[in-house]
């Protein structure tokens, strides 16, 4: 609807005002929409007046008869409504609705003129109350009134009315009444619940003043003209009943004895009293706009409200009694010299409460003097629970912060704004719109006017108020404001000479962090923090500014000390990184913090243990390396501080036992991780690394076979040693093992060195076989052996060498073989003495087990190298063969029947060679 009438406004205020597209109350004939001036942002109310209101709503003409008639009496009201406004405009008192844009005309003859900001008229907080009541209370029936906050949501208007509200109302109305009969000469002659508008504070403000004029005892000079009673008392059918005298709430004065007299609004304030209380909530005489009823009821006292029918009120809704007794008998009283004036009705009985003064004090503080306002400000705690919540919103918070202008008082409205914020059930909407702006004016616009290098006491007092109270400011400031607002005043006091706001600042991050984004911290709070921190001279502040670094890296006063061990150090970090992280990132924390830390020149204690505390949160965050390389040295240099006693070095050491374990641990780790990934196969790996590091393939591929037994590789290339007979286990026993792994002998009068001993490191890094064969299978598998020396041939001496006695028995005695020619053997035998040599020279006597040769040669010189080189002890004494065949295979092929195959692993097989 507005918006169709908004496109035909061609005035300033369309033009300089922001105006809302629905109206959020009436007064009378107005509609009032809430508005914000362009240039500034303040808020206001345009009242606007269609003049198609005027129009029946039957299209008829009414009982007067012709349009000309018609079109005189809709300019009337028109005119009328214009004195309305411009009374307002020459009437400034703070009971007077406050006048801010003067009344325009509209293309098609409307009026709009704007106001201070007002949330509704009386008459609708008591409609909206009725449908309340009606839908079960307040938690029924949803209020008609809803406004929209600044971030989009909406919000229920508070238009509760208790009986505190509707003592300062009164009083107030008390005051403009006082102001208009006394010292403006006029007479309202409309007050009725329309004409009362309450404002964003709760206060009540007098308007409606179309039919204001001046009363028959009036001796002040005024413009403007007295009604005539006679036309503005008859109702006209054709007109809107909101641009008439209402004689529901007209006093007898005017309809009965025809006197324009101020007391009659006191007559009309006694009728608006008992319709707060009536239910509904309107007034008790019903005269349907009719003269001749009105005269009816008052011709008879059981038809109008006196104290013995209770007013006409229903029983179940009592008054006061103070209200009851001894106020509204004095009010509605038929004679008008019986009735209160205007300033005595101010001075009842029933406005003589501590709360109501406590109202009236308020009212008047700007005009009382210093040790005044600081007495009120010391005892209004006391009694600040008594207040109605919405009274401490609407009314006490504002006149407080009105009063942040006198410096000397700042430090106590703080105090009691912020047990206000904290008792208010809305404490975040009052302290975001109502106190953050005036603490933005008071310590940020008036600290740039005064210049930095002033020192205000007054102020850095009420700055310490409200840095003791930042948790209070934190929970009921958005981010957004936080950060605009309430951000530069801490960064202001960190950076003050004081000590005391810097301490007070730091101590303020546990609450200040949690509202701000991470850039903000980074970018704005550390490097002032920091900058305090390197630049004090002051221990507490150091130590304060260690605290708020260790908060900054994620630690907090619930932390665990004790969790920060030698074992658990890693897990419990990682375990905890999800739920509570460090503010900072681990750049800052590595490249900004630590060599802070680094720099601190005192050995104070106090000093060392915070600083081990942020030590404490940087062992979880930075990396090992940088750990054991950047701070490890710096904790053990504190450690050893001069000052420190044994419990605080106990606990330096705790943090350096738990740091070096957290190193190792991921160095271990790291290094496994990177032996697994240098290649498929980690054990050739390792072999390959560890023969080089022995120095036996000194560079080149190894052969390691030639090593071991004195033989040439397989010529099929095949380099697996386990698998050089076709099988990669061979069962056999002690004897058949011991002569296939022996080395080639060697003489001591020989000067070729001997083959070196090969490591057991490098045998056991041969990977073992898991295949499987039978004795058959062994002994078929070998090979002709190639002798690989001079001394495989067969032994021919160049001289006569001394010979012994012949032995009685062979060597195969034992056994029950035949004696053994060994030189045609040693002729017929292909394989030499690479097969044979170890049994020659090591031999034993199978009966007794003594040495002996099978030689008549005279054994050559004891040494080393003679009796064996390798250090490996002498061959168990064979067992004699069975008859016919090569005796050293028929040996080996015996001993491989009779004696049971045990199954041994490649290692176990290599160590036999040792």
């Amino acid at each position: 609807m507005f918006s169709s009438a908004l496109k035909s406004f061609t005035s300033n205020i369309s033009s300089n005002y922001t105006i809302a597209p629905q109206a959020s109350s009436t007064a009378g004939p107005w509609k009032i929409f809430d508005a914000k001036r362009k240039a500034t942002g303040k808020a206001a109310s345009v009242f606007v007046f269609e003049k198609k209101s005027l129009e029946p709503s039957g299209g008829g003409l009414g009982g007067r008869g012709g349009a000309a008639s018609l079109k005189r009496v809709h300019e009337e009201v028109l005119e009328r409504l214009k004195r309305e406004a411009s009374s307002l405009a020459r009437l400034r008192h703070p009971s007077i609705l406050e006048l801010a844009e003067p009344v325009e005309e509209t293309r098609y003859g409307g009026l709009m003129f704007a106001t201070e900001p007002v949330t509704a008229s009386l008459a609708q907080l008591l409609q909206d109350k009725d449908e309340q009541e009606r839908g079960g209370g307040v938690g029924g029936r949803g209020s008609r009134y809803v406004v929209e906050e600044a971030d989009g949501t909406k919000r229920r208007r508070e238009l509760e009315i208790d009986e505190l509200d509707i003592q300062k109302g009164l009083l107030q109305l008390g005051k403009g009444l006082e102001f208009l009969h006394e010292s403006a000469g006029l007479v309202h002659a409309n007050l009725t619940p329309e004409a009362i508008l309450v404002n964003a504070k709760g206060d009540w403000k007098i308007s409606g003043l179309a039919f204001c004029g001046p009363h028959e005892s009036s001796t002040a000079a005024t413009s403007l003209t007295a009604i005539s009673l006679s036309e503005v008392l008859q109702h006209d059918p054709r007109l809107p009943r909101s641009v008439q005298i209402d004689l529901d709430y007209t006093s007898p004065d005017f309809v009965l004895d025809n006197h324009l007299t101020a007391s009659a609004d006191i007559f009309s304030l006694g009728l608006l009293i008992l319709a707060l209380y009536n239910l509904p909530h309107e007034s008790s005489l019903h005269t349907n706009a009719s003269l001749s009823t009105y005269k009816r009821l008052f011709s008879s006292s059981s038809t109008i409200p006196t104290q013995n029918n209770n007013y006409l009120l229903p029983s179940s809704r009592p008054i006061p009694p103070k209200l009851a007794s001894d106020l509204l008998p004095r009010l509605l009283t038929r004679r008008p010299a019986q009735r209160l004036s205007a300033k005595e009705f101010q001075e009842a009985a029933y406005f003589d409460n501590i709360l109501v003064s406590t109202i009236r004090f308020l009212d008047a503080l700007p005009a009382k003097t210093a040790n005044e306002k600081a007495a009120f400000m010391r005892g209004l705690p006391r009694i600040m629970p008594q207040f109605p919540k919405s009274v401490l919103e609407k009314k006490v918070l504002p006149a407080l912060l009105e009063e942040t202008k006198d410096r000397d008082l700042l430090a106590p409205i703080l105090s009691n704004v912020f047990a206000m914020v904290k008792a208010m059930p809305s404490g975040k909407r009052a302290f975001t719109e109502k106190a953050v702006p005036k603490l933005r004016e008071v310590f940020l616009s008036q600290q740039k006017s005064a210049g930095a290098t002033e020192k205000d006491t007054s102020r850095e007092a009420g700055l310490m108020i409200l840095l003791e109270n930042m948790e209070v400011v934190a929970q009921n400031c958005p981010g957004k404001e936080f950060r605009e607002d309430i951000l530069p005043i801490i960064l202001q006091a960190l950076e003050s000479p004081t000590h005391a706001l810097v301490d007070a600042a730091l101590g303020t991050l546990p609450f200040v962090l949690p509202v701000l984004d991470f850039s903000t911290i980074k970018n704005d709070l550390f490097p002032v923090i920091a900058n305090v921190f390197s630049k004090t001279s002051s221990l507490s502040i150091k130590i304060r500014g260690l605290e708020a670094f260790y908060t900054l890296i994620g630690g907090s006063a619930s932390s665990n000390d004790d969790d920060i061990n030698g074992v658990g150090i890693a897990d419990k970090n990682k375990a905890s990184s999800s739920s509570s992280s460090a503010i900072l990132d681990k750049f800052t924390v590595q490249e900004k913090i630590v060599p802070l830390l680094k720099g601190i020149k005192t050995k104070e204690p106090g000093v060392m243990m915070a600083a081990l505390q942020v030590f404490k949160q940087v062992g979880g965050i930075a990396d090992s390396d940088f750990l054991a390389m950047e701070v490890l040295p710096v904790l053990w240099s504190m450690s050893l501080g001069p000052l420190l006693n044994l419990e605080q070095f106990q606990e330096f050491m705790k943090l350096i036992k738990g740091l070096g374990s957290r190193i190792e641990r991921e160095q271990i780790k790291k290094l496994r991780e990177m032996g697994v990934g240098a290649g498929s196969n980690g054990v050739a790996v390792r072999h390959s690394i560890s023969s080089g590091a022995n120095g036996l393939n000194n560079g080149n591929e190894a052969d390691f076979e030639s090593l071991v037994s004195g033989r040439k590789a397989n010529a099929n290339g095949n380099d697996d040693l386990m698998n050089d007979f076709g099988a990669s286990v061979r069962p056999t026993n002690t004897r058949t093992q011991s002569a296939s792994q022996q080395p080639a002998p060697t003489f001591s009068w020989q000067s070729q060195p001997a083959p070196q001993r090969q490591p057991t490191s490098a045998l056991r890094a041969q990977p073992p076989s898991s295949r499987a064969i039978t004795p058959d299978q062994t002994l078929s598998s070998f090979r002709t052996l190639t002798p690989v020396s001079q001394f495989s041939q067969p032994l021919q001496p160049s001289q006569p060498l001394p010979m012994r006695p012949p032995a009685p028995q062979s060597s195969f005695s034992a056994g029950g073989g035949p004696n053994i020619d060994w030189s045609a053997a040693a002729a017929n035998n292909n394989t030499g003495w690479t097969a044979g040599s170890t049994s020659v020279t090591n031999g034993f006597d199978g009966a007794n087990g003594s040495r002996m040769s099978s030689f008549a040669l005279s054994p050559p010189p004891t040494s080393p190298q003679a009796v064996g080189q390798y250090g490996a002890p002498p061959l168990q004494p064979l067992q004699a063969p069975p008859q016919g065949g090569n005796g050293m295979r028929a040996g080996a092929a015996h001993a491989t029947q009779t004696q049971p195959a045990q199954k041994k692993g490649g290692l176990d097989m290599y160590e036999s060679l040792l």
